[in-house]
């Protein structure tokens, strides 16, 4: 019975495949998220709470000279020299290419960060043993701007201009809200509680860290 398990590499919206001709023996899978630890005076450490990166995949495995099958994939086998430089060929030219594995949830563009081969390890001669390191790539549209030289636009001077100033909003304090816990909330940055103290001295008086619940307090945009 064929294996389920297959891993498969894909460049060029598939143009080009690379089938590995041996499962890896596991896969390794990290997700990361970015938190940043700051110290502000005052106010002692908090974290800043950034994005999900990047998953990065990593996986060893070889490809044989000759077919076995208690471990190989297939038959027939490809050349494992032509493997190696398929695959250096994909990270040189920078684009990103498709990492897809049968059976499992595992189908992810990716860039190729780190390719590192053995060839002739002692007792395989004609094996080519790698380990790769495989980001996450994730695809940003960009919409391009048209522009037309024969075409000239000219504004009328009764034409209405759109309203861009910022709108103030405001917020309710709540028992056990500061300045930095408002800030942080509204803005997503805790520093910038000057700038909701500043806009509402005469509501909480001199000191900023004395405010009450159910103060309604101005929230400059």
């Amino acid at each position: 019975m064929a294996n389920p398990i297959q891993f498969h590499l894909s460049f060029d919206n598939g143009r080009e495949r690379l089938w590995l001709p041996v499962n890896p023996e596991s896969i390794k899978i990290s997700d990361t998220h970015g938190y940043q630890d700051v110290e502000a005076a005052q106010l002692g450490e908090y974290t800043v709470i950034g994005k999900r990166k990047s998953s990065e995949f990593t996986f060893s495995s070889f490809f044989p000279r000759d077919y076995n099958p208690s471990y190989c994939a297939y038959t027939p086998l490809p050349d494992p020299w032509d493997c190696v430089n398929t695959l250096k060929r994909w990270m040189r030219i920078g684009s990103p290419i498709r990492l897809a594995v049968t059976g499992t949830p595992i189908n992810y563009a990716v860039t190729i960060r780190a390719f590192n081969y053995e060839p002739e390890r002692g007792g395989s001669p004609g094996d080519i043993y790698f380990d790769i390191t495989l980001k996450e790539h994730v695809f940003v549209n960009v919409r391009p701007l048209h522009y037309e030289p024969t075409k000239t636009v000219v504004a009328s001077m009764t034409t209405s201009r759109p309203d861009t100033e910022a709108k103030p909003t405001t917020y309710v304090v709540k028992s056990g809200d500061s300045l930095w816990k408002i800030s942080q909330r509204m803005y997503g940055d805790g520093d910038k509680w000057r700038t909701i103290y500043n806009a509402n001295k005469k509501i909480i008086g001199a000191n900023p860290n004395l405010i009450s619940a159910g103060q309604r307090l101005v929230i400059p945009r």
